[in-house]
């Protein structure tokens, strides 16, 4: 069977009778088994996803089958699937199943997606490499030396590696975007509660965000637009009407950009991410568009901001995991005090321990105004100088990371360096404002490149619009 990349090119094939839904998760399956060694997946749904392929065969013989028929999707490890173990990739939720399907899953299932496993990533969305994981790092599929970006690192390699579609993800802080960037795929994440959060494993609830990866723009807004909406199992998502994103990417106005002088100019930047940004801004600026530098002096506060709140809401949320009514329980505990204290030491990984310590001492008693409390104030001002600027230029453009995939290793013995690489992903996570990475060339080691683009919160139709115009524009 031919190689598939997207989905226009599945539509088409299924449309001429050249091939069938059971023949194409079929072939997906055979490649995630050629390719098992990449650790993308820590679940393959064969039997299921064969089946759903027979019964949207039918229906597209009848005439009445979903938008989405004939596309495979896989989901991350923190997405409730019914009947299906969700893990988190932690030990701690070992043979939880899931007593019901999150509402983005179950929105594209109603559309005939099929869904075909889930994908590994960093324990709770905790990570920016995948190496935290209890199922094991996943590779990168342009070199197995290399980290695939995290935490949604199965997700962005199942896309890399054609294992399905495309995919869904988790963008807490940029564990949709980065992972993209190191892989050569489009990584976006909507504006926070464009999408349900109902069936996904909660990290820090006033940052998660459903996303999504794939090959094109087209696909992604495609996906967006089935999955977004207001849920009434969610309070927090937004009633605002969603838009035919897949139908509104033509692009031809001119735009004005802003980028901002700090992120081009950091010393942590690498020098050919930092040439393919410039040169794709002058591009920008023959084709006519208005091109500005601007500061932004909180730039240096974002990413404290977001490590205070996320981990203090990490260590609240992972309160629930304590061995008593489902998942992991130590067989050494001697009482109750030692089964909580054994059971969360020996399930939960190092990582994620490290963020609950983390977190619990900034909501300690003595702590809490001092950090958690100023950091709200601080998210507040970053919040209202990002709107204020995305009032003034339509969006704003800068490196979706500071260096290309780096090695396995390279920074497991140094948090703060590993923190580091959410330095340029964070600012639309703190603001709630949406954002997208494109691939923008590779490195001279042929590593990809990822450009980030970034709109003002429910503006995904122009985001996507714009990003489809650049993804042309330098190709």
């Amino acid at each position: 069977m031919e190689k598939f990349i997207t989905f226009d090119e599945i539509k088409k094939s299924l449309e001429k009778k050249q091939t069938d839904c059971k023949t194409i998760v079929s072939h997906y399956l055979q490649n995630i088994q050629t390719k098992a060694h990449l650790n993308a997946f820590v679940e393959v749904y064969e039997q299921s996803s064969l089946k759903k392929a027979e019964e949207i065969d039918e229906k597209l013989a009848n005439g009445n089958a979903g938008k989405l028929a004939g596309m495979v999707i896989g989901i991350k490890d923190v997405l409730c699937l019914s009947g299906h173990q969700s893990h988190a990739s932690s030990k701690i939720l070992q043979g939880y199943e899931a007593q019901y399907t999150s509402t983005a899953v179950q929105r594209l299932i109603d559309q005939d997606a099929i869904i075909i496993g889930r994908l590994n990533c960093d324990e709770f969305g905790m990570g920016s490499s995948n190496e935290n994981s209890a199922h094991g790092k996943v590779l990168n599929a342009l070199d197995p030396n290399r980290v695939p970006g995290g935490s949604s690192g199965g997700s962005a390699v199942a896309v890399q590696a054609n294992l399905c579609t495309a995919s869904l993800g988790t963008d807490t802080g940029g564990s949709v975007r980065q992972p993209a960037a190191f892989t050569g795929v489009v990584g976006m994440k909507p504006t926070y509660s464009r999408v349900s959060r109902w069936g996904l494993i909660a990290y820090a609830s006033t940052f998660d965000t459903i996303g999504i990866f794939s090959h094109t723009v087209k696909d992604n807004a495609l996906i967006m637009e089935i999955m977004a909406g207001h849920d009434i199992h969610d309070n927090t998502s937004s009633r605002k009407p969603v838009l035919p994103y897949s139908q509104l990417l033509h692009f031809d106005k001119k735009a004005k950009i802003a980028y901002l002088k700090e992120t081009i100019e950091s010393p942590a930047l690498q020098q050919e991410i930092k040439e393919n940004t410039l040169a794709v801004l002058d591009r920008l600026k023959e084709e006519g568009h208005e091109i500005k530098a601007v500061d932004f002096p909180l730039l240096e506060y974002i990413l404290p901001t977001y490590y205070i709140l996320t981990t203090a809401e990490a260590s609240s949320n992972l309160a629930r995991f304590d061995g008593v009514k489902y998942g992991y329980r130590t067989p050494n505990a001697h009482n109750l005090e030692s089964m909580y204290k054994l059971t969360r030491s020996e399930g939960f990984g190092e990582e994620v321990k490290r963020r609950i310590m983390l977190g619990t001492f900034v909501l300690s008693a003595s702590y809490y105004d001092a950090y958690f409390t100023k950091a709200q104030k601080v998210r507040r001002q970053i919040k209202e100088q990002t709107e204020d600027l995305l009032s003034e230029f339509d969006y704003i453009i800068m490196p979706t990371t500071p260096t290309t995939a780096f090695k396995f290793g390279e920074h497991s013995g140094d948090p703060v360096a590993m923190y580091l690489e959410d330095l340029f992903t964070v600012q639309a996570s703190v603001s709630g404002v949406p954002s997208i990475s494109i691939p923008n060339g590779k490195d001279k080691e042929g590593m990809p490149i990822g450009l980030q683009i970034i709109s003002n919160s429910f503006k995904e139709a122009e985001l996507y619009a714009f990003s489809n115009y650049l993804k042309d524009l330098t190709s």
